[in-house]
């Protein structure tokens, strides 16, 4: 019984309360996740995002990505900050209609089999290669190489993910099928 609530949940947030958003099947959400994107947000299938993780930018997420808990996708140029006469607080931003700033064609692209660690913040205008993983507590400023792991503030390459070619070989043929 409670599987089938979860799995009721999950539909009606992915096909109900988001469906302006393209979302794939065997999304799940944890509660208190928030999505927002000015003009794409594409997910795409088995997809988990964790407890208070916000999306709050046009993004590209691939199929099979996991996001740990407290994971932000974020714009960078979300207020016009530099805005001749007006404070930050009530200069024009994003959500605006008539926003005219930086950052509206920005996204940030996450490809397939990526995991994204507990409390991670990646900034619009970034790719998350295929296969990587971002270690909990990064900041991602800068694109992220395929089946590589990074991790800090800023995030740097760390390692690759697999010890070997022949291991990744092994792994991208077995997910292929």
């Amino acid at each position: 019984m409670i599987k089938l609530l979860k799995s009721l949940r999950n539909l009606i947030i992915s096909k109900v309360i988001y469906r302006k958003y393209k979302i794939g099947n065997g999304f799940h959400a944890g509660r208190g996740v928030f999505l927002w994107a000015k003009s794409c947000l594409e997910i795409g299938d088995n997809f988990y995002i964790g407890k208070y993780s916000i999306i709050e930018t046009n993004a590209k997420i691939g199929n099979n990505v996991i996001f740990a808990n407290h994971v932000s996708l974020i714009g960078r140029y979300d207020h016009h900050y530099q805005q001749i006469g007006v404070p930050i607080r009530l200069a024009s931003q994003i959500r605006d209609k008539n926003y005219n700033w930086k950052g509206l064609k920005q996204e940030i692209v996450i490809k397939d089999d990526v995991w994204v660690g507990f409390g991670v913040i990646i900034l619009s205008g970034v790719t998350i290669g295929e296969g990587s993983i971002i270690a909990a507590g990064s900041l991602v400023t800068k694109d992220v190489n395929p089946y590589s792991i990074y991790a800090g503030n800023p995030a740097k390459f760390i390692r690759s993910r697999f010890d070997n070619d022949e291991d990744l070989q092994k792994h991208k043929n077995s997910i292929r099928k």
